[in-house]
């Protein structure tokens, strides 16, 4: 038995056409997205698998008004639906790639980079359009430009507020420098490809061992001290029971990581195989196999601070003396208050960005630490883990696209992520 609880919008993972979409809830709490195409016929796929209250996670987010996401997505720049503003905007500088891995958002790997002064008049308009955004350079493989210190400055120069760099490693470990022309450049924080702590999971999802060179990365990024925040593609079957071994490497390794990023596998772009509904890994299992794995309270998690509730979580910890993570946030005591972007904005970079060094106060570290002491910690022995459940054009659901505020750069157009690399479910 199911019962409908929510009404939206989608696609047709055929043809893309825009379609009325609704969410169902069936007898064992799981939410089903369903919706029938004209011409392609019925599709349904699991969005929440009933491991938690969906609707106390929800919180009292609106579904999307009936006369509103008719031209999503395929009309999509930042039009007056849109719900939020830009957070961090992501500019591609190359279509080349070091790796072919078998998931990958871009179908990174051929082709070539764009020309600088375009990479350039692309962020000068970036800048005019969002304000001051955490740029993030992707691709392809951003570092395969030799001249990405040159960006990584001009951008700060034109305005952004912070920059990261969306990369695989290989050469910040490879080439310590340019890894230090990065950072004098001024690059705030390494958001690293990192999807397990064997290289097992590496040979599946990338293709060849690299987690000594995933390791390298990071040793020289913290020399540097540029903050590295990990990012694993978490596959079904692959790695997802290697989750809490990811987050106890990660507290070892603080402060010079700072946090993990989470992505649950989203099918565009390049894939191996159209997905099964048993092979999907929505945001609940993600929250609860981290919590059970990692031994850390499941309140702990908390919905997106200004995007979808369904988009993602954050959560905050200190990492004590024995490698434990002592929670920060809870779901059961936050006022839920939708966050603008540019408060998000900070948010991230605060907890992203590597700290000013800085001698350890004289106070007491113990449960009962002063204020100077606690402060030091949060700054020098914390972690961050929060996540992005990318949608495609099985689960896509226009009621969170309306409030993304992760943008990217279009040939002058600045479209949700999910709205830019939405492809055809066609068997990848």
């Amino acid at each position: 038995m199911k019962t409908t609880i929510r009404k939206t919008r989608s696609v047709c993972p055929v043809c893309l056409e825009n379609l009325p979409a609704i969410l169902t809830r069936r007898d064992n709490g799981q939410i089903w997205l369903e919706k029938t195409c004209p011409d392609h016929g019925f599709f349904e796929v699991p969005v929440w698998q009933g491991r938690m209250d969906f609707d106390k996670w929800l919180l009292e987010t609106q579904e999307l008004p009936a006369n509103c996401g008719f031209s999503c997505p395929q009309n999509c720049g930042i039009c007056p639906e849109h719900e939020i503003g830009t957070c961090c905007a992501l500019l591609e500088v190359t279509q080349l790639c070091n790796l072919r891995c078998k998931y990958c958002f871009a179908d990174g790997g051929a082709g070539k980079d764009l020309p600088i002064e375009k990479c350039k008049a692309a962020i000068r308009e970036i800048v005019r359009q969002c304000g001051q955004p955490l740029l993030q350079f992707s691709g392809g493989e951003p570092t395969m430009r030799d001249d990405l210190p040159e960006l990584v400055r001009y951008a700060k120069d034109a305005g952004c507020s912070y920059t990261q760099v969306n990369t695989n490693g290989i050469r910040l470990a490879e080439d310590r420098t340019y890894a230090k022309r990065l950072k004098d450049a001024g690059l705030d924080i390494v958001f690293l490809q990192f999807d397990g702590t064997c290289d097992d999971i590496y040979r599946t999802l990338r293709g060849r061992d690299l987690l000594e060179t995933k390791l390298e990365a990071i040793r020289v990024c913290s020399e540097l001290h540029v903050g590295v925040t990990l990012v694993p593609t978490v596959v079904k079957g692959v790695n997802d029971d290697n989750l809490g071994e990811i987050v106890r490497l990660a507290a070892r390794l603080a402060p010079g990581v700072r946090g993990i990023h989470f992505q649950p596998v989203s099918y565009f772009g390049r894939y191996p195989a159209a997905p099964e509904a048993k092979d999907r890994y929505t945001l609940d299992m993600l929250m609860t196999d981290i919590a059970d794995q990692a031994g850390i309270p499941i309140d702990s998690f908390m919905p997106s601070r200004c995007d979808h509730p369904l988009c993602g979580f954050h959560a905050s910890f200190l990492i004590e003396p024995d490698g434990e993570l002592k929670a920060l946030s809870s779901i059961t005591h936050s006022s839920h208050s939708r966050g603008c972007a540019k408060d998000n904005r900070e948010y991230v970079a605060r907890h992203w960005r590597r700290a000013p060094e800085e001698t350890p106060p004289a106070g007491n570290f113990s449960d009962e630490m002063d204020f100077d002491a606690f402060l030091y910690r949060l700054r020098h022995q914390s972690l961050t883990l929060s996540a992005m459940a990318f949608q495609d054009a099985m689960n896509l659901n226009i009621e969170r696209l309306h409030r993304c505020s992760l943008h990217v750069y279009d040939g002058g157009i600045i479209k949700p992520f999910c709205a830019k690399y939405l492809s055809k479910m066609n068997g990848g």
